[in-house]
């Protein structure tokens, strides 16, 4: 781990916390994520002897889901906390960082159901339970997110997941498309669906839904360029019934959630990316040190000094943005277009940095060898997930 906390004031507790989590970045996500990437079938990914479990009991282990509910530490210090652990985990593998990220979304949203019985099995203590966000659909992906677009409350635009309310139940029919993380080995989703399927996006709601019920089945897992180590997939909802306490969110409160967890997922999205772009420099460093051309370190030419330094400072100035990002959203309601920016401008920064590294690696960079090429496809990934970026622009542009 690098001077990452050199700048900012953490207790030695939240400093041995953050160290545990470097540990656990290196010794078990990165090897980890290389050997999912390297699987040529991406069912393997999921299959019962995948590394992949044991990465997700690993860090249940770590605890790290439940650093919020122990009271540690003030809000802007579990908040910095949180954001380094998230630079760590992208810094190990982003693909799994996504999936261990996307595998406690439900988790603050399954309290508003009152169902102790709901809450024992999916997030009790001893629950080995795996979530999701399942908003993205077959016809509809970042468009489900523009709520400051007229389109959002276009009745004329019909959504692919539709629940309907049946006495004191709902009843949902429908797809969530193949890029839901983790939609292929979930147990529990945090369904974001419309309601009645009359009134667009914005006549949408959330209900915390088991997935291992009647009606529901699961597409074939999604074979992808980067992040391959994360597992997305279709889910399909046949008549699935739930009961009308498990729609945690109704069509008036809608917009304002999807906001809210927009503005949440987007500042996970911008520290974790920067833990990528981290990564990316730092290999590129070590290989400039020690690749010898024209009887020198290719680091002693002005032109590698030159490449690497701007590297150095796109990272930085990422890695600023998303922390301050992170710290604002403690401090209460924190103005979308902020986490936008952190998740569009770290993102973009280690695609850029990745596709620098490789520059500097050469013929190198191109072999699977080495962890440059996985690095760029990965962070190409990650510049359409959660929203793409150009999308999520003109969301936070009409926020200005």
């Amino acid at each position: 781990m690098d001077s990452l906390t050199s700048e900012v004031e953490l207790s030695d507790e939240a400093l041995s916390i953050l160290e545990t989590a470097h540990r656990f970045a290196a010794d078990v996500l990165r090897p980890a994520g290389k050997e999912l990437d390297e699987l040529p079938d991406p069912a393997d990914v999921i299959a019962p002897d995948s590394v992949l479990w044991t990465v997700h009991e690993k860090y249940r282990q770590l605890g790290v889901h439940q650093l919020g509910e122990l009271g540690l530490f003030e809000p802007a210090e579990l908040s910095l906390l949180l954001a380094l652990i998230n630079e760590e985990m992208g810094w190990g593998d982003s693909g799994l960082a996504v999936s261990l990220g996307a595998a406690g979304f439900p988790r603050n949203l399954a309290p508003l159901t009152g169902d102790p019985e709901l809450l024992d099995r999916f997030f009790g203590p001893d629950s080995t339970s795996i979530g999701c966000w399942a908003i993205t659909e077959p016809d509809h992906g970042s468009d489900n997110l523009t709520l400051t677009d007229p389109s959002f409350a276009d009745s004329g635009i019909r959504a692919n997941c539709i629940a309907r309310r049946d006495g004191d139940d709902y009843v949902i029919n429908g797809t969530k498309a193949a890029w839901v993380s983790n939609g292929t080995i979930a147990d529990v989703a945090a369904l974001f669906c419309s309601i009645d399927g009359d009134g667009g996006f914005a006549k949408g709601g959330v209900a915390i839904v088991p997935l291992d019920g009647p009606g529901v089945s699961r597409g074939r897992p999604l074979d992808k360029l980067g992040q391959r180590a994360l597992p997305q997939g279709e889910i399909h909802f046949d008549n699935v019934r739930i009961p009308g306490r498990w729609m945690v969110v109704e069509p008036e409160a809608y917009a304002p959630m999807v906001e809210a967890v927009l503005t949440s997922a987007n500042t996970y999205m911008g520290t974790t990316f920067v833990g990528l772009a981290r990564a990316a420099y730092e290999h590129a460093l070590e290989y400039a040190r020690e690749r010898v051309q024209g009887g020198r370190p290719i680091i002693e030419h002005a032109t590698v000094q030159t490449r690497l330094f701007k590297m150095f400072a796109r990272l930085e100035a990422s890695r600023s943005l998303a922390r301050r990002v992170a710290v604002m959203g403690a401090k209460g309601s924190m103005p979308i277009q902020y986490a936008i920016a952190s998740k569009t401008f770290c993102t973009n920064t280690a695609f850029d940095i990745a596709s620098d590294a490789l520059q500097i690696l050469g013929g190198n960079g191109l072999a699977r060898e080495y962890p440059i090429e996985k690095l760029l496809r990965d962070a190409r990934a990650a510049m359409i997930e959660d929203g793409c970026n150009e999308v999520l622009s003109i969301v936070a542009g009409s926020k200005l």
